[in-house]
């Protein structure tokens, strides 16, 4: 191979490395993102579900081994240096096979975590309490509000709920509550009593609740499918770079015939 081809191989593999590094932030965004949100259902699952936790520090540790990666295959390429090229090789191949085996664990698990997630939502529904300050029902009545559904699978997954059941006046979970589009976005938290309500009735009927019929599983679901579909892109583009980035590493490494440490920045 010529000193021009070597040369070309040389920059094409630390623009692909530049690139490597930066989705690798990316990845390592998306695990912070699910630790620190506050505002979604992503806050329900993350209190409820050990789970989501271990996948986002999986996240974080992947999205930093990425960032490595991606350093010593620039200073590799530059310097022509065949140890770090070996080494950048080996690990690429090692993150690749452990994201293409977690896509599949996770593949085959979906079922799994939809049941989970619905066993998170009917619990949480059935434990809330009013006029109680809690980070968990507030992300709940989030999603409700937001998402303008009500329950999980419908309103009624309400009539669980002791205390609720329990008010003789038309109660209702404020955050299910109808709204036109001019009205104000604040989520309101807690049970609430119908404006209408004289005193008289003996029984909290759910039918006179004037709220969202409709659950939330399927916008929840299709909420997750949107954002794992993001994820699920960049870890592609991501598998997509490693493949090139293993190719050109061989190729430059196989030309690289002697070792000159003097070019390799010290710290």
């Amino acid at each position: 191979m010529g000193s021009a081809c070597i040369k070309v191989t040389k920059y094409f593999l630390f623009l692909f490395n530049l690139l490597f590094f930066i989705l690798g932030a990316v990845i390592l965004g998306f695990g912070v993102w699910i630790l620190a949100d506050r505002s979604s259902f992503i806050f329900v699952l993350q209190n409820s579900s050990s789970s989501l936790n271990v996948g986002a520090y999986v996240f974080i540790g992947v999205g930093a081994v990425t960032m490595l990666m991606g350093f010593l295959g620039c200073v590799g390429a530059v310097n022509e240096v065949r140890c770090l090229l070996g080494l950048y090789f080996a690990f690429l191949l090692l993150i690749l096979i452990t994201q293409v085996a977690a896509g599949v664990l996770f593949y085959f698990n979906m079922d799994k975590v939809k049941q989970e997630m619905g066993n998170i939502v009917i619990k949480l529904i059935q434990n809330y309490k009013d006029d109680q300050e809690d980070r968990l029902q507030e992300g709940w009545d989030y999603v409700q509000a937001q998402g303008k559904c009500c329950g999980w699978i419908s309103f009624y997954n309400w009539t669980e709920n002791a205390e609720l059941m329990n008010r003789t006046n038309v109660t209702y979970p404020c955050s299910c509550e109808k709204k036109r589009d001019d009205d104000s976005h604040v989520v309101r938290k807690g049970f609430c009593e119908a404006p209408d309500a004289n005193g008289t009735e003996s029984i909290n009927s759910p039918e006179d609740w004037p709220v969202y019929h409709e659950g939330c599983m399927e916008k929840v679901q299709m909420w997750l499918q949107d954002n794992l579909g993001i994820i699920l892109g960049v870890c592609v583009g991501v598998a997509v770079i490693e493949l090139l980035g293993m190719l050109l590493s061989i190729c430059l490494c196989r030309h690289v015939h002697s070792e000159d440490y003097s070019k390799v920045p010290k710290y």
